[in-house]
């Protein structure tokens, strides 16, 4: 499942949610970088996870979603108050250009041709897509509702999507660039990851919903929601705010290796491990809280997820700390605690080989 070649999104190689790898030609030494997006905050955070430490930082505000180009030459961050996509020089973190869009944006995602598509979050709903050469948008396919996430599967043939408010789970065809197929999920379409099958197609897509504390499970192939699972409840949880049950799970990733599916939530202030081969819980590991005087610990509000390339470490951040855990994912122990800016939600991974 791994690319040598060309830069992949979670959903272009059906990984996670949020790790995207790419071969740069020519290349010194293998380079691995966490970035950070902070949705309260004027930057993004580019993080070493050999020191975790923050090595670079992008000046954006309003940023929500981030990902890579192909060829590893270029940061793209979906812009909340232009309605941009903007375009960084990875090297040197420098603007390159914004790309006006159609609506304000969400996620974004990339496919292995370079194409960039952008979820658009107010109505009538569209997903955006954007020429990866020309920086100019290409096309926009309207959607069932506005749209929350989206994601390009591993083989780039799809690019799933989801609406919150008309609770539709949508696959656009990326040759045709048309929608291809849709699914009502019954409730608000929140983060998603891509489990892929030896060949790259897509086998099952693990979607978060509203109010669920946990996540559905998408047979791709047959086109239907085929269970869903909630995380355990654990004794003497930390407090948070009460509209967080309206998505108290927002964070959800499968392994490089394709063996396991790892969900947060933010009642119990922890990530979760499942086997992929029986969807049998593995453990957990709880998260840092934010301790005042006089009150109980506060969660940490754990959002998305992103894996190193060789999946022994998992990033989670956390919004209501201001900061990423990293975790050993063979000990379920936590490694180290990343501070970055204000509320820290989208995370992704750039791999250069």
């Amino acid at each position: 499942m791994r690319s040598t070649s060309l830069l992949c999104s979670v959903a272009t190689l059906g990984l996670l949610a949020g790790l995207s790898f790419l071969a740069a030609q020519p290349a010194s030494a293998e380079t691995v970088r966490i970035y950070a997006t902070n949705s309260a905050g004027d930057f993004l955070n580019v993080i070493d996870p050999a020191t975790h430490t923050t090595v670079g930082k992008i000046e954006i505000e309003g940023a929500h979603g981030v990902t890579f180009s192909p060829d590893g030459s270029r940061v793209y961050v979906s812009n909340e108050a232009d309605s941009t996509l903007d375009v960084f020089d990875q090297k040197t973190n420098k603007l390159i250009k914004k790309v006006v869009l159609s609506g304000h944006p969400n996620n974004i995602a990339v496919t292995k041709d370079g194409r960039i598509v952008v979820a658009i979050a107010r109505e009538p709903g569209a997903l955006e897509i954007i020429d990866g050469n020309t920086l100019t948008s290409k096309v926009r396919i309207l959607t069932n509702g506005r749209l929350h996430n989206t994601y390009v599967t591993p083989d780039s043939k799809y690019a799933i999507m989801g609406s919150v408010p008309n609770k539709i789970f949508t696959v656009v065809d990326l040759q045709k660039e048309e929608i291809a197929w849709e699914l009502n999920l019954g409730k608000g379409v929140r983060p998603m990851t891509i489990e892929a099958n030896p060949d790259g197609s897509t086998r099952r897509v693990f979607a978060q919903l509203s109010e669920l504390d946990g996540f559905a499970i998408i047979d791709f192939a047959a086109r239907k929601l085929v269970g869903t699972v909630e995380v355990p409840k654990l004794p003497n949880r930390p407090q948070f705010v009460d509209h967080r049950l309206d998505s108290p799970s927002h964070g959800i990733s499968v392994s490089p290796d394709q063996k396991t599916l790892w969900v947060t939530s933010i009642p119990q202030n922890a990530v979760f491990a499942y086997d992929l081969a029986d969807m049998k819980l593995k453990g957990h590991v709880e998260l840092p809280t934010i301790n005042v005087p006089g009150r109980r610990p506060i969660a940490a509000v754990p959002n998305w997820t992103t894996f190193t390339p060789d999946g022994k470490e998992l990033y989670v951040s956390n919004a209501a700390d201001n900061s990423l855990a990293a975790i050993d994912t063979a000990t379920m122990k936590l490694n180290a605690r990343v501070p970055v800016g204000q509320a820290p939600k989208r995370i992704n991974t750039l791999y250069i080989p």
